[in-house]
């Protein structure tokens, strides 16, 4: 029998503004997006998103309680580069497309946001990224109370270009609650403006039903991509951009695979740098032991992760200063029983404890990366060691319904504060 999580005492009207959530089910775009949404949903709160249009996009008009309102801005096809991961070049650089529909996309999602709230008389609103949806919701929010939650690239933008700076400040000083997904943005907030005690760490969790140990998916995957049963194989995905860090595990399995003859290693995923990747695995004369297997969707890189016999995460803070929050992949991993071998950047360490979750080194450290990978190669026993005890943790301390506690607890929060005017100095 399944049981219904608690409903919240004080029931809420919640309108969200933000400029990604997954397309449709399945995308692995803003995947935190969702269980987030929907986790409020489940305890009784009305839960209203507001998002750019896009052509991919096909939710609503209300799935699992949650209700959809996407916005119209680009006067061509060409220009819907607002969001989902579009406005970015690798990651450090708004395209110049971004800059053009910028102003056209804040005021449609403004106008979107402000009917909205209106309509369904909201009493929180909640923007996430501080640029830009932080900042349409601050100029919403009027004397309701405002909750922004920090996911990374709208950090690193406003610490970036003066104009998002000033936006971002603007609307840190109109929060009444501001949640981060790592430490390390959440001091990196606060040096922008945020008010430190108005500002706390609430890392994401994870699903840990579809992400779990899966005892058929490791001949099936296999199968398709031509691999031995019991040949090593590694797997990682993301987006194709500098800070996920793949350069580094394509020269690691370089270093690997003189000892490792059948080793494959296996990269979920695409982007900016794809043809950099392939060239960087053909200079190392790997051939077929890079497999470049395309953007999965959610159920696939559950099988892959259950596939395969260590998962890595090499990311890195790049030249630019840009690093994950927290990559989605990391508690993915620790749910799915794959020992996980991962670097230090950004939030990692606050969820992995290395030699007991996972194995933990140095950004940029292809030996080191190298010499954590074989060490879990060469033990079966501390595979199984690892794998299970981060599934454990994870499914006891990292769940969806945890989190959505912690958002009731910061729309209390919010509330605890008057409501300034909303500037820009």
């Amino acid at each position: 029998m399944t049981v219904a999580p608690p409903v919240a005492a004080d029931r809420e009207t919640v309108v969200m503004v933000t400029t990604s959530y997954p397309r449709f089910p399945g995308d692995t775009i803003a995947t935190f997006m969702e269980p987030i949404a929907r986790g409020l949903a489940a305890r009784g709160h009305l839960v209203h998103v507001v998002l750019p249009w896009h052509p991919r996009l096909s939710r609503g008009p209300v799935e699992n309680g949650v209700h959809f309102h996407p916005f119209r801005y680009a006067p061509a096809a060409r220009l819907n580069v607002f969001g989902y991961a579009g406005a970015l070049r690798e990651d450090v650089r708004l395209r110049r497309s971004a800059w053009a529909v910028a102003p056209l996309a804040l005021i449609a999602g403004w106008r979107m946001a402000r009917a909205v709230s209106r309509r369904v008389r909201a009493t929180i609103i909640h923007g996430h990224w501080v640029v830009p949806g932080g900042v349409m919701a601050a100029a919403v929010a009027g004397p309701l109370p405002l909750v922004i939650s920090l996911h990374g690239s709208d950090v690193y933008l406003a610490e970036r270009h003066g104009l998002v700076r000033m936006l971002a400040r603007a609307a840190f000083g109109r929060a009444g609650w501001v949640t981060a997904c790592s430490n390390d943005l959440r001091e990196r907030a606060i040096a922008l403006g945020s008010v430190s005690d108005r500002t706390e760490t609430l890392p994401y969790g994870v699903d840990s039903h579809r992400f779990q140990p899966i005892p058929d998916a490791r001949l099936a995957v296999r199968a398709r991509l031509g691999v031995g049963a019991d040949g090593p194989m590694l797997f990682t995905a993301g987006r194709f951009v500098r800070k996920k860090g793949f350069e580094y595990l394509i020269d690691a399995t370089a270093l690997l695979a003189k000892r490792w003859p059948a080793l494959v290693c296996v990269i979920g995923g695409g982007g900016d740098l794809d043809v950099e990747l392939h060239t960087r695995a053909a200079a190392h004369g790997l051939g077929g032991r890079v497999r470049f297997v395309g953007v999965l969707p959610q159920d696939a890189v559950a099988e892959h992760l259950a596939a395969a016999d260590v998962a890595v995460v090499p990311s890195v803070r790049d030249a630019s200063g840009n690093v994950d929050g927290l990559p989605n992949i990391v508690l993915e991993a620790l749910a799915s029983g794959t020992p996980l071998v991962a670097t230090t950047a950004g939030g990692i360490p606050a969820v992995v404890t290395d030699g007991r979750t996972g194995l933990l080194v140095p950004e940029r450290d292809v030996e080191g990366l190298a010499g954590a990978i074989d060490r879990l190669l060469s033990s079966v026993e501390m595979r199984e060691r690892l794998g299970g005890g981060a599934r454990n943790e994870v499914v006891r301390l990292r769940s969806w319904e945890e989190v959505a506690e912690r958002f009731e607890a910061a729309y209390r929060s919010a509330r605890r504060w008057p409501a300034p005017r909303l500037t820009a100095t």
